[in-house]
């Protein structure tokens, strides 16, 4: 069996690392969202952020960047 050209190789990987960007990017907005419905069920950002041992403007950064769009 042939091996790829590293040209194809780096298509590949390529292709590879822009799915894995969406995911990545997926799945902070949707903790983002879980992060802003534990500040809704707790009654603050300071709450969770407490609960989860993160600064509260990690936590309310988080929210802001991705939950606004």
């Amino acid at each position: 069996m042939e091996t790829p050209s590293w040209r194809d190789r780096i298509r590949t990987e390529d292709a590879l690392l822009e799915q894995l960007d969406d995911q990545a990017e997926q799945a902070r907005k949707r903790r983002a969202q879980a992060l802003k419905d534990g500040a809704d069920e707790l009654g603050s950002v300071y709450a969770v952020a407490k609960q989860l041992h993160l600064s509260w403007t990690a936590v309310a950064k988080a929210i802001k960047k991705y939950t606004t769009e």
